[in-house]
């Protein structure tokens, strides 16, 4: 059981649906949707993953289409949809062309030379794929650490700005962890702004994928 109340005819256990533990009412009385797990109408969760689920569906609703397309208007609900069943493609990401994501400066392990290339996440959102000169498919589940950098602060306060992304990652089948550099690279009208949202992006995804392990 996972809270201190003593089960009998009144009062009822309860599964929350994310995590499948045992609760009392108090405890899993949450009512929260939970299109990861496929589920149509809000289901019962326990307070923990009643939290995590409402980022996510923040993150669903906002950030998944950017890095999916980049900086861009009317992917939204298809983004939604995939995110809710990632094995169903939704006909209006899949017609997302190659080009669509942000323009960045990728550094691979210590090396000093870097490339342009464009990254976005893959349609089921499993890999995260560079293109340029060459072509590079990172698989998310490998990434153990992303740290988003950082520089100044704009005039009158508020908060740094993000110029670029920091990970670490593991290959199949090779020992030790590979890192790669990202630094944010302007797009064909000289603007530095699509990258920088989808590093924002790309970090609030990386702080959902560590709070869904630690449960």
């Amino acid at each position: 059981m996972q809270c201190d109340a003593k089960f009998d005819f009144l009062t009822r256990k309860h599964h929350c649906r994310r995590c499948g533990k045992c609760f009392c009412d108090k405890c899993c009385g949450q009512k929260v949707a939970l299109p990861r797990m496929c589920f149509v109408d809000p289901v019962r969760q326990c307070s923990a993953c009643a939290l995590v689920s409402r980022k996510e569906a923040e993150f669903f609703d906002k950030q998944l289409r950017v890095l999916l397309s980049g900086e861009r208007r009317g992917a939204g609900r298809g983004a939604r949809a995939v995110a809710a069943c990632p094995e169903v493609v939704s006909p209006s990401i899949s017609r997302i062309p190659a080009e669509a994501g942000a323009t960045f400066l990728v550094t691979f392990g210590n090396s000093e030379k870097s490339e342009t290339m464009v990254c976005r996440l893959s349609n089921n959102q499993r890999y995260l794929l560079l293109d340029g000169d060459s072509h590079h498919e990172i698989e998310v589940a490998h990434i153990s650490t992303v740290q988003i950098l950082t520089e100044g602060f704009p005039a009158g306060g508020g908060n740094a700005r993000a110029t670029g992304m920091s990970l670490q990652y593991s290959i199949p089948g090779s020992e030790g962890m590979t890192q790669l550099k990202l630094t944010a690279g302007e797009d064909a009208n000289g603007s530095r702004r699509p990258s920088t949202v989808w590093l924002v992006a790309m970090h609030k995804a990386a702080k959902l994928l560590c709070e869904s392990r630690d449960q």
